[in-house]
């Protein structure tokens, strides 16, 4: 049997070899150049790219003067290749974890055996460290595939286009120079064929190095949820009371003392939970007003709080921290929950980020250190925005002893329909839905994975979930992001209709805000759309809610609250008033700034 395996190849007219190469060279090009098509397309290109891989195996690898015996461990190693493709081509509604689990096992124990093979007798120094390498380097990218499920597909269809080209074209080579196999005595020397196989060897090698070495920079870079936001046995029962509290410095100017806080809230199901969050004051003085600020979307895993973050105040899109110290205000800044302390976080979930908010201002004001005063005003954006409303829309309600001057909803995620029917227009708006996706399903039994989410597109959404913006690992929810680029709706049913497209209205904050609003919008908002803004004004107006909306041209998402935005001197002015208790004027006011 080995014998014929050894001839087969050989004896293949010239154009039937011609036309294997011409096949390996096309289809490795359309997966090296074409990685980011859509994660089902690509799955079924690298099942054809697996069998073809174990059909030039056979083949000695495409090289007709490869003259030595066949090894069996190469008719096992060819076999695992085609049955992993056709695994692949056959079940073609296979999840991303799935082929990623077949690819890595596929490589694993080819790596598994041509480390073996290295110990072979009579084989040669070079062949020995070559196949001893490339074992190694196959070990290595199967674990690799393991550890990044979703963006495995993508690395393999690099490693395996640029393989079946090269194999290919020195197909078509040998095909058209009508080169034909020759006998060869034994022990002797193969020339630069050895030194190539050692060298790809020592390549390969490298490249799971530095794979390896960039997965661990990644994952080591993650934010680490520490000790400090574990909930201790004798949790009050009442909300808004401060756990425990330690000093904070990371990202606070010189002129501020901060404070990192756990304190009690109240879920989505109105049972007690713990919150953690950050209180910043002036160095010098007392009787601080306070800015309660709603942060922006960090994540929805619990290591993205804003506390934990390298730039605690910046990953939140709070870039007036300065401002805030230099007028003599305080800063108390909720985490929300889920967020440093355990989940599930209610991302875009009205009432307990209202809640979290709320009573982290409770909470600081027990914190005597701080020397806070009465007055508050509510500043948000974007998730925070959205944040921002619902706290002014509760606060009569939940807490009826703060005294709100004013709410500053920014650019906010109101009306979330038009917001996620956006979603799919934006760069990397996949990860946003992926936010939106996670906290729905795991705080509403009505919406599921399994309605809304497309099976093969699941296991790429759950990881995007579990990275935070602001972490080196967010590169791999780029990369998803581009896999799902050519097939960008992830969804199996339209997340604004059914189940889904309830919630999203229940979130929707409503029109109860007693506090003076103000609402600015970026024109040029590419997430959260000035049309869909319009329309949640618009019916804000119709119930009767005071608000004073400003559109400022020229503005997107996050420039709009950058410090060189025309809106900060405005709302600093704005603030300013609230706390000096001026009176605003009634009714709707739209301008454009």
């Amino acid at each position: 049997m080995t014998n014929r395996l050894e001839t087969w190849f050989a004896r293949l007219p010239r154009w039937v070899r011609a036309l294997l190469g011409a096949v390996a060279v096309i289809l490795g090009a359309v997966i090296l150049t074409r990685p980011t098509t859509s994660l089902g397309v690509l799955a079924l290109l690298i099942g054809a790219g697996l069998l073809l891989t174990g059909i030039l195996e056979l083949a000695g690898g495409g090289d007709p003067d490869d003259e030595e015996r066949m090894p069996r461990w190469r008719i096992v190693t060819a076999a695992l290749w085609i049955i992993a493709g056709l695994f692949v081509l056959l079940f073609p509604g296979l999840t991303v974890r799935t082929v990623a689990l077949v690819v890595a096992v596929a490589l694993i124990v080819n790596g598994a055996l041509s480390i073996l093979a290295a110990f072979r007798r009579g084989v040669t120094w070079d062949a020995r460290v070559a196949s001893g390498l490339l074992g190694v380097a196959g070990i290595s990218f199967g674990l690799l595939a393991l550890l990044w499920p979703d963006i495995t597909l993508l690395v393999v269809a690099v490693v395996f286009g640029a393989r079946l080209i090269i194999v290919g074209l020195l197909l078509v080579w040998h095909a058209v120079r009508g080169t034909q196999p020759r006998p060869r005595a034994a022990g002797e020397p193969t020339g630069l064929r050895r030194w190539t196989r050692t060298i790809a060897a020592v390549v390969a090698v490298l490249l799971a190095v530095i794979a390896g070495s960039i997965s661990a920079t990644v994952r080591g870079g993650s934010p680490v949820v520490d000790e400090f936001y574990a909930a201790p046995r004798d949790v009050p029962g009442e909300p808004g009371r401060l756990i425990r509290a330690e000093s904070f410095t990371r990202g606070v100017p010189e002129d501020a003392t901060a404070w990192r806080i756990l304190y009690t809230t109240t879920d989505h199901a109105g049972e007690a939970a713990v919150a953690s969050g950050l209180v910043v004051v002036p160095a010098e003085g007392e009787d601080f007003p306070v800015i309660d600020w709603t942060h922006g979307t960090t994540g929805f895993a619990q290591p993205c709080a804003p506390s934990l973050a390298e730039e605690p105040f910046e990953s939140g899109a709070l870039f007036l921290l300065p401002e805030v110290i230099d007028n003599g205000w305080a800063l108390v800044a909720t985490d929300y929950l889920g967020l440093g302390t355990p989940g599930p976080h209610p991302y875009l979930i009205g009432r307990p980020s209202a809640h979290a908010a709320l009573d982290a201002r409770r909470a600081a004001s027990e914190l005597e250190e701080a020397r806070l005063g009465g007055r508050t005003v509510v500043w948000g954006h974007s998730q925070g925005g959205g944040a921002a409303l619902w706290t002014g829309a509760l606060a009569d309600e939940y807490a009826p002893e703060l005294d709100i001057a004013g709410v500053a909803a920014l650019a906010p995620a109101s009306n979330l329909t038009g917001l996620i029917e956006n979603l799919p227009n934006v760069t990397g708006g996949s990860i946003f839905q992926s936010f939106v996706i996670a906290a729905y399903t795991a705080i509403y039994p009505d919406v599921t994975y399994r309605e809304y989410v497309r099976p093969g597109a699941e296991v790429t959404v759950r990881q995007m979930a579990d990275r935070c913006l602001a972490e080196p690992s967010s590169f791999a929810s780029v990369l998803s992001v581009l896999g799902l680029s050519r097939d960008p709706e992830i969804g199996a049913a339209d997340p604004t209709t059914g189940a889904f497209g309830e919630r999203l209205v229940e979130n929707t904050p409503p029109p109860t805000i007693s506090a003076p609003l103000l609402l600015g919008q970026g024109a040029a908002d590419q997430l959260v759309v000035r049309q869909a803004q319009d329309a949640y004004v618009e019916d804000l107006c119709a119930a009767g809610q005071q608000v004073d909306y400003r559109v400022y041209e020229g503005r997107d998402h996050v420039p709009l609250v950058e410090p060189d935005s025309p809106l900060v001197p405005e709302l600093v002015e704005w603030t300013a008033a609230r706390f000096a208790g001026e009176p605003v004027e009634t009714g709707c006011v739209t301008s454009e700034r």
